[in-house]
């Protein structure tokens, strides 16, 4: 009976260690997945608008890659990436829709443990 108890306690903390070393937020590589068709339903974007959004998240996936990847400046690039990439951005979307997509886009920096207000 001891010997299921120290076994389910050892699988309980590896899972338990398991689940939060993968939720740690990392600066590291840019994974630059961004789903435009999803980003476009969410925005309820039009034609011109979703095809302007395609080449402006490219270029931003780009951007930050680079720039997590650098080995100078890199927080001055990171902050150079997304805030060309809200500017693009404003200039595409409506007022309502720049609202959503900055939201979006703050969460999404923060789920990736990337901090530009220091």
């Amino acid at each position: 009976m001891k010997r299921i108890g120290l076994t389910l306690v050892a699988a309980f903390c590896l899972a338990i260690t398991t689940f939060a070393a993968e939720n740690q937020p990392t600066t590291t590589r840019w994974e630059g997945n961004i789903n435009v068709n999803k980003l476009g339903k969410y925005l309820n974007l039009n034609s011109a608008q979703s095809e302007e959004v395609g080449y402006i998240c490219d270029y931003f996936s780009t951007q930050m890659s680079k720039a997590t990847t650098a080995k100078k400046d890199k927080e001055a690039k990171l902050r150079n990436a997304v805030y060309g990439n809200l500017k693009l951005m404003k200039q595409t979307l409506s007022a309502e829709q720049y609202a959503k997509y900055a939201a979006l886009m703050n969460i999404t920096l923060m789920n990736k443990g990337i901090e530009l207000n220091k």
